[in-house]
């Protein structure tokens, strides 16, 4: 039985929906939802607006108005205690009259960890943390990874046969999966903030690396397009410039990523630069699309290739979280069971 009210589980269930609407446009800042519930029980939802806009607890204190004064305050993530590009929002809220504030996670990030749930009690307020965490976590995963590694949240995207091969012997790939599979990874292209492929990927296929198969319900004109990698150096007339080109190992290239802002990295290929991060063990999820197709010989591409395994106790394992029909293909979700960093 949840420890926790069927009001606040509810209210907080809402402020997840709210974070869903900002998680394309809010980038390098955490997508947070909130609720403003007034004393009379009126509903005021809030979300985190554009880099250098309004973050969520400010929108919904905004939409309140004077009904703020005396109402419960539902937010995914702890409140910001420090000055950005906008003032705290703590101070937003203290002068708002808010009387409860009820809180999913808190911020790791070392400007707010905790720091804002004490600044609240401070003045008086009624804070309550952990009403769905799990859910808020898994929601704000990438931000939450970044904030605590200073690195991006790396995901592999791999489409192949049920024989695990990518390519044919000559070299093609294109299409392995239907257009189904093709407008999901779209869409991870779009929530991705960085994009990455190998040199050598972009001399055979010069991929464009753009979000064109996929877009959200919203009507508002977005530019859903990430930055774009190579993993060195590149033709100046290849068709992912602008982009950036950096060499070196994993880590490397991932603290710098990082150090840019970019919460949450899209690895597509080939198999050399998939099986570096993967050797590294710096991929966070697999997203693996598997075409009812088989190649049936030795030549053709694998998916991944590394060193060979001579025993059963090196064999690499995860855990499957997610299986999804799309079309004829299925596409699994998976992440390490033990993620050494």
């Amino acid at each position: 039985m949840s420890p926790h009210s069927e009001i606040d589980i509810a209210m907080m269930e809402r402020a997840i929906e709210n974070a869903d609407g900002a998680r394309l446009v809010s980038s390098p800042n955490p997508w947070v939802g909130s609720v403003v519930v007034s004393h009379d029980g009126e509903i005021f939802d809030g979300a985190t607006l554009p880099q250098g806009g309004e973050h969520a607890e400010v929108v919904s204190l905004t939409a309140a108005a004077d009904k703020s004064v005396g109402s419960t305050l539902y937010t995914t993530l702890e409140p910001c205690s420090h000055v950005g590009n906008t003032p705290p929002c703590i101070e937003s809220i203290v002068n708002a009259g808010v009387s409860r504030v009820v809180v999913g996670i808190l911020d790791p990030d070392e400007r707010v960890n905790g720091q804002g749930i004490s600044a609240l009690r401070s003045k008086g307020l009624d804070v309550e943390v952990g009403v769905k965490s799990e859910e808020v976590e898994a929601q704000l995963q990438p931000y939450l990874h970044h904030r605590i590694t200073g690195r991006p949240y790396v995901v592999a995207k791999i489409a192949t046969t049920l024989d695990g091969r990518i390519a044919a012997p000559d070299g093609s790939s294109q299409w392995i999966t239907g257009a189904e599979a093709r407008e999901e990874a779209h869409k991870i292209r779009a929530h991705s903030d960085a994009i990455c492929v190998g040199a050598g990927t972009v001399r055979k296929d010069d991929p464009k690396l753009t979000v064109r198969d996929w877009q959200p319900s919203t009507s508002d004109e977005l530019d859903l397009n990430p930055v774009r990698v190579a993993l060195g150096e590149i033709s100046p007339d290849a068709s992912m410039h602008p982009c950036l080109e950096l060499q070196g190992d994993v880590e490397a290239i991932l603290d710098e990523l990082g150090s840019r802002g970019i919460l949450q990295l899209l690895v597509e290929g080939g198999a050399d630069t998939i099986s570096r991060f993967h050797a590294s063990r710096l991929i966070d999820r697999y997203e693996i699309f598997f075409a009812p197709a088989l190649f049936g010989v030795n030549d053709a591409l694998p998916m991944l290739s590394g060193e060979e395994i001579s025993t059963m106790s090196d064999l690499w394992r995860g855990e499957i979280i997610k299986v999804s029909r799309l079309g004829s293909d299925v596409q699994i979700t998976l992440v390490p069971k033990f993620i050494d960093k």
